[in-house]
């Protein structure tokens, strides 16, 4: 697909409904679009130049009729063309503002509308990129994208991880292939450490990168202590916690594939006191308080209970579930990490049913810090709730 800004279909707001466009916001939802015959019959993905109703030029924008999200916007100048040349400019911009934050060539590269390419995901692993595109427009063009992808950052694969549920919400198929050369798990340079992903079988893109600052701050903590990590996924915690000193750690998960990459990576560390073990977590900690045992740091990581707005008061019972059993295998003097990646909860929601798990538990003590994700994960300053991971360090009494 070819994008002429002359003969670009264009799309108009209701008469009152563009300030929030014209102020910044990345986002125009179809309640607030003239939506007509013309504008209805507009494929998915369709790129439209933006007007309001007096005729005034708001952007360019990927338009889809059909989701609650209609019109997102990549540029303000409706005479940019969206092609090779824009992707690759919007590549080079966050490439060059990673590579202020890090050494090495490790970390979440896009960060979808915060860096201007509205649901795009793009982790970086050295020469193999790992994407997500969750949006009918980039989907139309991404073999643009993909070779600006080459362009700019020359890998030898990409890992093309299309089967988020977003997709659905786009009209868009779920599936995932590679482009290039990939075999096997791909090594993880963070923190010092070395880390094993599997960016075709793993969850996600195969790495959590939003969590790197969080697992050097507990790492801070760990020597000599007894360290449990709940769903431990492929080590990042339980390694990290280990290099720095403790004396054992026990990393908890259901996922055998995961946890063969989180031995693999202790291995690779030289770290002979990190152990795995397959379990369900709430049955595992259930056993751990029955037999009394107890430790020094207990990190609470699970993956999102929130999938969904109709899930919010089930999760919130979840996670303050968790942070009760949690907190009852805390020496006293020890530490809780607990965290949420549920962009649908809120981070007061979270703090309280945490404060409310710490208190069914019988203990007290001091939040430390509240955090969220690492800076290659920035949040657009119009879309707050994409700042979806909440975190909170507890010492306890």
């Amino acid at each position: 697909m070819t994008d002429d800004p002359v003969t670009r279909p264009v799309v108009t707001l209701l008469p009152g409904h563009h300030k929030r466009a014209a102020q910044g916001h990345p986002w125009v939802y179809s309640n607030e679009i003239a939506m007509n015959a013309a504008a209805r019959a507009l494929p998915p993905g369709t790129l439209v130049t933006l007007n309001t109703a007096a005729g005034e030029a708001l952007g360019v924008a990927m338009f889809n009729p059909h989701p609650l999200v209609s019109a997102r916007i990549l540029d303000r100048d409706v005479t940019s063309a969206i092609d090779r040349d824009f992707f690759a400019a919007r590549l080079t911009a966050a490439r060059h503002l990673r590579d202020k934050l890090y050494a090495h060539p490790f970390y979440r590269l896009i960060h979808a509308e915060a860096d201007g390419l509205p649901g795009v995901v793009i982790d970086r692993f050295g020469d193999v990129l790992v994407v997500e595109i969750n949006t009918a427009g980039i989907d139309r063009l991404e073999a643009e994208f993909l070779a600006a992808c080459v362009q700019v950052l020359h890998p030898r694969a990409i890992v093309l991880r299309n089967d988020s549920a977003a997709r659905a919400v786009e009209g868009l198929p779920v599936g995932q292939r590679v482009v290039g050369e990939l075999v096997g798990p791909i090594v993880v340079h963070e923190n010092g450490c070395d880390f094993l992903a599997d960016p075709v079988g793993g969850q996600k893109t195969g790495w959590f990168y939003d969590q790197r600052d969080n697992r050097r701050a507990v790492a801070g903590l760990a020597q000599g202590a007894r360290v449990l990590d709940l769903y431990c996924y492929t080590g990042g915690f339980s390694v990290a916690a280990a290099r720095g000193g403790a004396r054992q750690v026990v990393g908890i998960d259901r996922s055998e594939p995961a946890l063969a990459l989180a031995r693999l990576a202790a291995e690779r560390n030289n770290l002979v006191a990190a152990h795995f073990e397959r379990a369900e977590v709430f049955e595992k900690l259930e056993g751990l308080i029955a037999a009394n045992g107890r430790f020094d740091i207990v990190v609470a990581d699970p993956p999102a209970f929130v999938k969904s707005r109709k899930d919010l008061g089930a999760g919130l019972r979840g996670y303050r579930k968790l942070a009760r059993l949690a907190a009852r295998v805390v020496a006293p003097g020890g530490f809780l990490f607990a965290a949420s990646c549920s962009h649908n909860v809120e981070m007061g929601d979270f703090a309280e049913a945490v404060r409310r798990g710490l208190h069914d538990a019988g203990r007290s003590g001091r939040i430390l810090f509240t955090s969220g994700a690492a800076p290659d994960h920035p949040v657009h300053p119009f879309l707050p709730e994409s700042a979806y991971l909440k975190a909170q360090l507890v010492a306890l009494d």
